[in-house]
């Protein structure tokens, strides 16, 4: 059983730690952008007080397998879906990487949602399933503060509450997060593609959103 102070370490992290994410997405980023620093020193500092290992963090080979298994078909589905939305909106075929990631920027991009996946599920789901016993609500609230750090993107905004709460629910049944990261790769290069660059504004969010060039 988790004590009172283990408990309120996990509220932390939950809590205190996307409202971080989010002062510096509007704010800190502009102001003082040295401060990102925290962010990692938070990452670290929690998974060494919560004695997490790499198979705990979803780092991990032995169930690599079931895990890919899985991510195939569920963000199979999901990529589907988002071929569908590009065809319906006319989305230009021609151009994979047109009005979206660059190919040359796709290293960066992987690097981006890897730590998307660290602070996503190795720290928030992980604490919120330490809180929250059954699965589908975890991943629900996971997806939740994942959508509100991607506000305002309408675009954004919806299909990361879905997708977090989708790989959320994956990291639950299957602790790996190497499928994870591949798979929001490709989904945020298909999102990218699938809607009007109008909608989305280049993916971003926060400020950004409002006054990035596109």
């Amino acid at each position: 059983m988790n004590s009172p102070a283990r408990i309120w370490l996990f509220f932390a992290d939950i809590v205190l730690l996307p409202t971080f994410i989010l002062w510096f997405i509007w704010q800190l980023q502009f102001t003082a952008r040295w401060t990102w620093i925290f962010f990692v020193a938070w990452l670290a500092a929690s998974f060494l007080l919560h004695r997490d290992t790499p198979k705990t963090l979803g780092w991990r080979a032995d169930n690599l397998g079931a895990a890919t298994r899985q991510a195939l078909v569920i963000f199979g589905v999901m990529a589907a879906g988002l071929v569908v939305i590009g065809l319906a909106l006319k989305a230009p075929l021609h151009a994979v990487a047109g009005n979206q990631i660059s190919w040359r920027r796709l290293e960066g991009y992987f690097a981006f949602c890897v730590l998307q996946q660290v602070a996503l599920n190795s720290l928030l789901h992980n604490r919120m399933l330490s809180l929250v016993p059954n699965k589908w609500a975890a991943a629900s609230f996971t997806g939740l503060i994942f959508a509100a750090c991607h506000w305002p993107n309408p675009v954004l905004v919806p299909l990361t509450f879905l997708g977090g709460a989708a790989m959320a629910w994956m990291f639950g049944r299957v602790r790996n997060v190497i499928p994870l990261v591949l798979g929001q790769v490709i989904l945020g290069m298909l999102v990218s593609w699938a809607f009007p660059l109008s909608w989305h504004h280049h993916l971003r969010v926060g400020p950004g959103y409002y006054t990035g060039r596109w």
